[in-house]
């Protein structure tokens, strides 16, 4: 991704004005179809997460790379975004805003969800919302799911979920057993940790090998 395709806008939110940057593979010199939108939600803004963290920005240019709008947002209360941190359920509403501005202004491509940690419990419930609107995305993406720490929803079938085997954070046995009785299959990454330290480019692979996947008929 370069500064060419990339924007930052503020977006109304239910409690205020949300900081959001836009990576548009139809922006800037070397323009391409846009292949749908992804919406990519940070871990714990409590904890120091950003729309900056690395695990955020790697899913970011690995979409991009793959001509989907990659779409990152700051929870309420961080960087510029307006409001006060509500445990995911303010959170969870922030992202059906962001939602309906994105198709707004890019129209009705396919969504996608992704979240890392935090994020991947709340796209579990933006997840949940979509489909109950009879809007249900087209892929939920969860990496380093917070479960056992929060109430990660179930998922639907065909749900990409990723996990560091030395994850000590949320270890892969709680995510296995939250996912076993859903029948859900699980990305290990061997001797990755939550943060996916020196594992960013392997986890960037997964990514974009899901997406070359899903193309194909």
């Amino acid at each position: 991704m370069r500064p060419a395709d990339q924007e930052k806008i503020l977006i109304d939110g239910p409690a205020g004005l949300l900081e959001t940057i836009v990576n548009d593979p139809n922006a800037g010199a070397s323009s391409r179809a846009r292949r749908g939108i992804v919406l990519i939600a940070h871990p714990h803004p409590l904890f120091g997460g950003t729309l900056d963290n690395k695990v955020v920005q790697t899913l970011a240019k690995a979409y991009f790379a793959q001509g989907y709008v990659s779409v990152r947002m700051n929870f309420r209360g961080v960087g510029a975004s307006q409001g006060v941190h509500d445990e995911g359920l303010g959170e969870t509403e922030d992202w059906l805003a962001v939602a309906q501005a994105m198709h707004r202004r890019f129209g009705e491509l396919p969504l996608l969800l992704a979240g890392f940690s935090f994020g991947a419990f709340v796209q579990s419930r933006v997840s949940k919302r979509l489909a109950e609107l009879g809007k249900a995305p087209e892929r939920l993406v969860l990496v380093a799911a917070a479960v056992g720490r929060f109430q990660v929803e179930p998922v639907p079938a065909g749900s990409l979920v990723i996990h560091g085997e030395q994850d000590d954070v949320v270890p892969l046995s709680e995510v296995l057993a939250w996912a076993r009785p859903q029948k859900l299959p699980v990305v290990v990454l061997p001797g990755a940790g939550h943060f996916f330290h020196g594992n960013l480019a392997e986890l960037q692979r997964i990514i974009q090998s899901s997406c070359s996947c899903a193309s194909e008929p």
